[in-house]
């Protein structure tokens, strides 16, 4: 069943299931093809070209498609304890063996978005936002990585990207689409915040870091 028949909530936790990670991480794996599923959009527009992208952003691209939370409370959880990073490593390890490429320090742009919306709001509209500004990042470039969750009893979710650098993700959120939606927040939104954050991969993917970005 493709994730764009189904309702966002449903689309989420279908996205975050084991079953549905390891079919995408062997996709992700074996695939030659230049389009690569990145978010829980499946929609051809909201794919990843990886031949638009270095060999370092497609690696990764690919590696990050088993990225999953690891924590019910992911909203409010420090963000390197609420996802799967460990296994991520493993998975862009295992790539470069399998190819045969000779990984050095890089790193990009992570931006976390927690949010808290009232439990009986219609959040129909929001997808449909969310949904149009994700095709704008896409088509803008760079975005390697786009997850969302589901809200919790209380409301709060978590959204996050992985950018190839800040310029892509500067480019991609000036669109038409993405002013709607930061307009929905302050309607919506009882509480919302950003954080902006690094993510560095040393040499041959041995050690990696997250820390908040510097300018």
């Amino acid at each position: 069943m493709s994730l764009a028949a189904l309702a966002p909530d449903e689309a989420a936790a279908r996205w975050s299931s084991p079953s549905f990670l390891k079919e995408e991480q062997d996709v992700a794996r074996r695939s030659t093809l230049p389009f690569l599923t990145t978010s829980p959009y499946t929609d051809q527009t909201h794919l990843l070209d990886l031949s638009t992208v270095n060999r370092h952003c497609q690696l990764l691209a690919r590696a990050l498609t088993v990225m999953t939370s690891i924590r019910t409370d992911y909203a409010t959880a420090p963000y390197i304890e609420a996802f799967n990073w460990e296994e991520v490593m493993t998975n862009l390890r295992w790539l470069l063996k399998e190819e045969a490429y000779e990984w050095s320090q890089r790193s990009f742009y992570v931006v976390v978005f927690r949010s808290q919306i009232p439990p009986t709001t219609d959040r129909s509209h929001l997808s449909l936002l969310d949904r149009a500004s994700h095709e704008e990042a896409v088509k803008g470039g760079g975005l390697l990585k786009y997850w969302f969750g589901v809200p919790d009893g209380a409301g709060r979710n978590l959204a996050t990207c992985v950018w190839r650098d800040t310029d892509d993700a500067k480019r991609g959120s000036a669109g038409k689409g993405h002013r709607r939606a930061s307009a929905a927040t302050k309607g919506l939104y009882t509480e919302w915040h950003i954080e902006r954050l690094q993510l560095s991969i040393g040499d041959r993917a041995e050690h990696w870091t997250i820390n908040d970005w510097r300018d």
